[in-house]
């Protein structure tokens, strides 16, 4: 699990609902009415925009985004060394009982590539045209969260002026004036507050986990291409720490 997602959003809420509470009365926050309209209008809004599916595809990118942890590049970098050397003792057919112990599904299919014989062009291009699949679908998950973040606030802004519409209509009534006023607002934080506190985060943070997922395949790519080449391991430990940070370059290496 990312813990600074978890963290970050668990602290963002309490800050808020701590600073809601110095006032009393936590119910003046809540009106069922503005909560319908900018959280049901969101979601209705998105999909006019998309689709059923790209909703059900985009919670199964977060799920895995945020829970499903990466491996590390110097967890790679030491399997593709082990790999190596295998293949240098046994041939590449060496590799073929590795396959199922390779927990990322990406690697292991670069594995099973080896195994079965594919040429290394053939190699670089399935794995290449995996990685654009995943960066695509992480920039479509990204996109709608990004239209959550944009229509939240509009249907937020839309509440206070259904609300001065129906204190208009009740100025003959002067006590219903200061409550019309204050469920008009709710409607603009219960937006502003989905917007800045949940839905661009999340963007933030699913585009960040793209960036790290893809350089982490490239990574897997050299490192398969350089086996299937038959490099010695030291080479292909000095191509690869490229992708580490500095500090960790010269421990791996």
């Amino acid at each position: 699990m990312d813990l600074s997602t978890l963290i970050g959003t668990l602290l963002c809420f309490a800050f808020v609902v701590w600073s809601m509470s110095l006032g009393g009365d936590m119910t003046l926050f809540w009106d069922t009415p503005s909560a319908i309209l900018v959280g049901g209008g969101t979601v209705a809004v998105v999909l006019m925009n998309f689709t059923l599916g790209d909703m059900s595809a985009m919670a199964k990118v977060m799920v895995r985004s945020f829970l499903v942890k990466l491996p590390t590049p110097d967890e790679q970098i030491e399997k593709i060394i082990e790999y190596a050397n295998l293949a240098r003792r046994e041939g590449l057919l060496g590799l073929e009982s590795k396959v199922a112990e390779i927990k990322d599904p990406f690697f292991a299919k670069g594995i099973q590539c080896l195994v079965d014989g594919f040429s290394p062009e053939t190699v670089r291009g399935i794995l290449e045209l995996d990685t654009n699949v995943m960066r695509q679908r992480h920039a479509h998950g990204k996109k709608m969260l990004e239209s959550f973040a944009s229509y939240a606030p509009a249907f937020g802004m839309i509440g206070p002026l259904i609300g001065l519409v129906q204190m208009l209509a009740n100025m003959s009534d002067p006590s219903q004036i200061g409550a019309g006023m204050a469920v008009a607002l709710l409607t603009t934080f219960y937006g502003a507050g989905m917007a800045n506190m949940l839905f661009l985060p999340l963007a933030g943070k699913l585009d960040l986990r793209a960036k790290q997922e893809a350089q982490i395949r490239s990574l897997v790519i050299d490192g398969v291409l350089a086996i299937q080449v038959g490099e010695k391991p030291q080479i292909i430990r000095e191509r690869l720490v490229s992708f580490l940070k500095p500090s960790q370059r010269q421990k791996a290496a």
